[in-house]
């Protein structure tokens, strides 16, 4: 028995023997373990710091530059097409340097010269090199409304929020919807509480996210229910406005040639002045306005003359077709070019808002005269736009179809409700809708 298991063990042996030279196993054989391959990591670069500061009253570009250890940049030696002048820079430009940890020196430095692009710096191996870049600016089109109760821009300002458009553009969209009507609405006489307003503008944002104000694209101005719409079309690439049956808003004067602030004095036949302090015709409209408020021809003419007229102070009279002429008086100062003889154009900048000769405060004193005899400038008919030509009369019809569905924008249809369902939180009675629309 002994030899037998003797022998059993040496077979069982002798045929691990074999099965280990030949590498073929009755059973299944643990894989040997594989080793992970190495991963290369990449370098970890640290992030890049970027320093804001702005530009003092009184202080150099240079001396700006100083403070960041940057003190080899030549300015004077840019490139002139670069629209940086060093010695014209106002303070408040915020410039931004950008290094790689805070105890660097910066290796790029860039500048907001106007909304539409900045001047960036670069350092190379040999100085510094400037480029112009370009800043992309998007449009969105923002549709508000509301009625008046005061004032536009009181309208305006209450239907637009901060985050749409800041305090400075709001007042910009007034200004602007009030150019729009400017031939047909008179806003400090014909505006009456309950009148509403439907605007369509742009609101432009920038690559960084900053927003302002773009431009009117449309309107609807209804007053005592009298509808007056406006859309913005460029004909022969001169952008205008028209009504919805193509006919420019356009008329041959303006009603008013200044933005003001309310009328101090109106068209009267007899009026105390405030100057003399004796009562007499006053023949013009006075228009309440901060010194130096840009005042435009109210129409196409010619500078009859410009120049110092007794109690109007620095006057300027300009005549235009079919006997009308219109004055200028008490302004501080006049436009360059404007003398006698010259050429303008309606809504060009003749002179700014003063107060010489008898006034007693900031005004522009503004005459309309037909054939030498004064007219109240705010009842006088302005007659008829132009009409849209017939060869871009298709083009005008789409555009003001697309300007349309975005100042009314259609509303989708209501599905029918079963009025045993039970309601919903948006279909619960008239308060709560109220409490959660904005």
């Amino acid at each position: 028995m002994r030899g037998l298991r003797v022998g059993a063990a040496f077979a069982v042996f002798s045929a691990a023997a074999v099965f280990s030279t030949t590498g073929w196993w009755p059973w299944r054989r643990m894989s040997a373990p594989v080793a992970a391959p190495e991963v290369a990591r990449p370098a970890v670069t640290p992030a890049a710091i970027e320093i804001l500061d702005t530009l003092r009253r009184g202080e150099t570009v240079s001396e700006l530059f100083a403070r960041h250890g940057v003190v080899d940049l030549d300015l004077g030696g840019l490139d002139p097409a670069l629209p940086l002048d060093p010695r014209r820079m106002r303070s408040g430009l915020v410039f931004s340097f950008r290094a790689t940890t805070p105890d660097t020196v910066p290796t790029r430095i860039s500048v907001r010269t106007t909304p539409e692009q900045r001047i960036v710096f670069h350092r190379m191996i040999d100085g510094w090199n400037a480029v112009l870049e370009p800043i992309a600016w998007t449009a969105e089109p923002m549709r508000i409304e509301g009625s008046i109760d005061n004032s536009l821009y009181e309208a305006l300002d209450a239907q637009v929020a901060d985050d749409q458009l800041d305090g400075a553009d709001r007042q910009r969209l007034a200004w602007d919807l009030a150019d729009v009507y400017a031939w047909q609405v008179d806003f400090t006489r014909d505006i009456q509480a309950g009148d509403r307003f439907q605007v369509v503008f742009e609101r432009l944002v920038s690559e960084d996210g900053e927003i302002r104000f773009g431009r009117v694209l449309a309107s609807d101005l209804t007053m005592s229910g009298k509808s007056l719409t406006a859309f913005r079309f460029e004909a022969d690439g001169h952008p205008a406005f028209y009504d919805a049956a193509g006919s420019s808003l356009r008329r041959a004067f303006l009603r008013a040639p200044v933005q003001f602030r309310r009328i101090s004095s109106s068209f009267a036949r007899a009026r105390f002045h405030p100057v003399l302090g004796i009562t007499r015709r006053h023949e013009g409209t006075d228009y309440a306005a901060a010194p130096g408020t840009p005042v435009m021809a109210a129409g196409d003419g010619v500078v009859l003359r410009a120049g110092r007229a007794g109690g109007y102070g620095n006057l300027i009279e300009l005549r235009h077709r079919n006997g009308i002429t219109t004055r200028y008086g008490h302004l501080r100062g006049f436009a360059r070019g404007i003398r006698a003889g010259a050429r303008v154009e309606q809504g060009q900048t003749i002179g700014y808002v003063g107060s010489t000769g008898l006034a007693s405060g900031p005004h522009l004193h503004y005459e309309f005269r037909v054939n030498g005899v004064a007219k109240d400038a705010r009842r006088v008919a302005l007659g008829n736009g132009a009409p849209i030509r017939d060869g871009i009369r298709a083009d005008f019809t789409r555009e003001r179809d697309r300007l349309l569905l975005l100042l009314h924008p259609l509303q989708p249809p209501r599905p029918e409700r079963d009025e045993d369902a039970p309601r919903s939180v948006a279909q619960r009675p008239a308060e709560t809708q109220a409490r959660w629309l904005p």
